[in-house]
This record gives C-alpha cells, structure tokens and sequence, in this order.
C-alpha cells in the first residue's frame, strides 16, 4: 500500500478555495478502485494550513489517480493558490 501526506500551505486569502477543491477531490477519489482511505484536514492551530491524507492499494491505482479528471482539475487549483509539500510512504 502507499500513503501520501500532502501538506497544503494557501496563500492570499485562498483558503476557502483550495479547503472546497480538497473536498471535491476527496469525494470523487473515494469512488476509485483502489483508494483504501482518502481524508482532508484543517490546522485547528495554524490558519490556512490543510492535509489530505490518502492510501492507495498500489502504484498502478495511484498513477491511475493522478490522471482522473477530478485531480487534474483540482490539482490546478492546489498548485495556483497553495505551497505543496507531499510525504509518500510505501508499506
């Protein structure tokens, strides 16, 4: 299985943008086969601050995410209105 922690850091008073295109992404990404878990979550203590943790059951279905129409779409948004930083664990 594989776990990405993607750390999103919004910029410019975006928040609310990137924290609806993170839901957007959550729910279309739960439809697909081979998501194990796909959660977003906002800092109680830091403002602006979002994690979206997903587990995937392989490499072949996270590359197949990451070609959907639902992360291309909200990817945009991430990569305009937010710094990224991703953790990838394999286990």
């Amino acid at each position: 299985m594989i776990r990405l922690n993607v750390f999103l850091q919004t910029e410019g008073g975006n928040n609310a943008k990137v924290l609806e295109a993170a839901k957007e992404l959550t729910a279309a990404s739960l439809k697909e086969e081979g998501c194990i878990a796909y959660d977003v979550f906002e800092s109680a203590t830091r403002p602006g601050i979002l994690l979206i943790c997903e587990t995937w059951a392989d490499e072949a279905t996270l590359a197949t995410h990451e070609k959907s129409e639902a992360f291309l779409k909200n990817i945009l948004v991430f990569n305009e209105s937010s710094k990224i930083k991703i953790e990838k664990f394999e286990f």
